[in-house]
């Protein structure tokens, strides 16, 4: 008897050492995330994985946010966007601040809706205690409304990086010691998601109008991760100086797919030309 128990409580504290070394996976896409206006639902999607799903409709638009703040770190998120007709509307995947409106910060990802042929634009921008006009705008080289894409931003002291399917598409480098444009250092930023309406400038500058009778354009958002980075933590994944496989990548981005670059834009540039470029 007394062997046998012996056994019994060996056997349970294996177990329990095993359970303690298992990664805890999120059991739904609520524990990380909250909807917070609009016509927003969770569904489940065809590979029986959960999804946020966010439409719009004439004159109501729709959204979800993290429950947590993060002060540097890697965010991920796969996104399923609008099929067909989309143009006039906006899906987006940014973080903010939560204080005065005058010193925000922002980092943005954009996708802006097209008719139906044309490829979407993914616009991105940065704002650092209320400044922005950083922006950069890209020609995806896929579909993204036939499957799941990955968008991820890391955001470090050194840097923030704009990544598609883990390829990196833009590297923005903190100048600001050197007399470069602000850069969001201090606040601890929230990640949200929305789809709205833009019609009177995101399809071809506002000429192409959004089709209501199409509506409601729905977005599918899942696998939502992110992962904290100390500000002095040196890992690839917080946002270290590229390794020349990135460089090369930025440059082939930049020469296929870039369409638009504000450093180009004397109007709109922020900085010395130097500093823009490191934008």
């Amino acid at each position: 008897m007394g062997q046998a128990r012996a056994y019994l409580l060996a056997s349970l504290a294996a177990f329990y050492l095993i359970t303690l070394a298992t990664p805890q996976v999120t059991a739904y896409i609520t524990d990380d995330l909250e909807i917070t206006w609009g016509s927003s639902r969770v569904v489940d999607d065809s590979t029986c994985q959960q999804c946020i799903a966010l439409s719009l409709n004439r004159g109501m638009t729709s959204a979800f946010r993290s429950k947590k703040t993060y002060l540097f770190g890697r965010i991920d998120i796969d996104i399923k966007l609008v099929p067909g007709n989309s143009a006039g509307t906006v899906t987006t995947f940014y973080t903010m601040t939560e204080g005065s409106w005058n010193f925000h910060n922002e980092i943005d990802i954009e996708f802006l809706g097209n008719s139906s042929g044309n490829p979407y634009t993914m616009h991105t921008n940065l704002y650092a205690r209320g400044k922005g006009s950083r922006e950069k705008g890209y020609r995806l080289q896929f579909d993204p409304t036939q499957d799941f894409h990955t968008y991820s931003i890391i955001w470090s002291q050194q840097s923030i990086q704009i990544l598609v399917d883990n390829k990196l598409l833009r590297h923005i480098k903190n100048k600001e010691s050197t007399g470069g444009a602000p850069y969001p250092n201090f606040q601890p930023m929230r990640v949200y998601c929305t789809i709205w309406d833009a019609d009177d400038w995101a399809t071809q500058g506002g000429r192409v109008k959004t089709d209501w009778s199409l509506a409601p354009f729905t977005a599918y958002f899942r696998n939502f991760k992110a992962t904290s980075c100390s500000p002095n933590q040196g890992s690839k994944m917080c946002g270290q100086e590229l390794d020349d496989a990135q460089k090369q990548q930025v440059k082939e981005v930049d020469a296929n797919n870039k369409i638009y670059d504000y450093c180009a834009d004397p109007k709109r540039r922020i900085g010395s030309a130097e500093d823009c470029q490191s934008q």
